[in-house]
């Protein structure tokens, strides 16, 4: 009996700025497969449909259980992590593509430095010198570290500027993710000490001013986090720091 077999089609760039080109890959199926497992296929046997000897397909992976972000890319014109995309539930041929908002490393592996270097900019964390013990931080009830759980399950993987038509290579807009994290940390006992400093930089270029609310990223986000709440809350109190340094003029 002839195995049951798999169709995808692979979007390929050598390296950055370099021509993209299509390849199509058959694969002998097996149950629960996901992308990743499919790419691992054509890793070890980099052949084409046709029979024509070709490289490896380049992705990034690393915890395979949705947590790190880093396998990311668009499947069947969707943003999602291949390591939970499952290849039974996926309409053939599967396409694979590289996403559009970063640019292309190679094949499906994009450049995301970008969104670390706006988590810099907003100054995204709590600064501890390590110099000396601080103790325990200030206590906080089950009910605040649940809600603030949920901000901090991102996991940076792009979905969410992938799809918003506000961010794009050519501007500086630092997208949903960013915003929440500011949130997270300006509402957090001890991350609020900078909470001022958050928000000026939020109402810098490619602010919180450049979001017009298309609301893509919540549907998107893999992990559910209320972008949409969390954008809407900076709103108010980017508003509310604008105001105040008008009155200490």
């Amino acid at each position: 009996m002839a195995k049951e077999t798999v169709r995808l089609r692979v979007r390929r760039q050598e390296a950055p700025g370099a021509p993209a080109r299509w390849e199509e890959f058959e694969l002998e199926r097996t149950p629960n497969m996901n992308i990743i497992f499919a790419l691992m296929q054509i890793q070890r046997r980099p052949v084409t449909a046709d029979g024509r000897a070709t490289t490896p397909v380049f992705w990034e992976s690393n915890c395979l259980e949705e947590v790190c972000g880093s396998c990311s890319m668009v499947i069947n014109g969707k943003a999602r992590q291949a390591c939970s995309a499952l290849v039974d539930q996926l309409e053939e041929p599967i396409t694979l593509e590289p996403m559009h908002s970063f640019p292309v490393v190679r094949d499906l592996a994009v450049d995301r430095s970008r969104m670390f270097a706006d988590l810099m900019r907003l100054k995204a964390w709590v600064p501890i010198d390590g110099t000396y013990d601080l103790g325990p931080g200030p206590r906080q009830s089950a009910e605040d570290q649940a809600w603030r759980y949920h901000l901090s399950r991102c996991m940076t993987c792009g979905v969410c500027v992938e799809v918003c038509p506000n961010y794009t290579v050519d501007n500086d807009f630092v997208g949903a993710f960013a915003i929440n994290q500011v949130r997270l940390f300006n509402t957090h006992p001890t991350g609020a000490l900078n909470r001022n400093e958050r928000l000026d930089a939020l109402m810098g270029p490619g602010g919180i001013q450049e979001c017009d609310n298309a609301q893509n990223c919540v549907r998107a986000c893999p992990k559910e986090i209320p972008l949409t709440d969390s954008i809407a809350a900076m709103n108010r109190a980017v508003n509310a720091r604008a105001f105040m340094r008008w009155l200490d003029r």
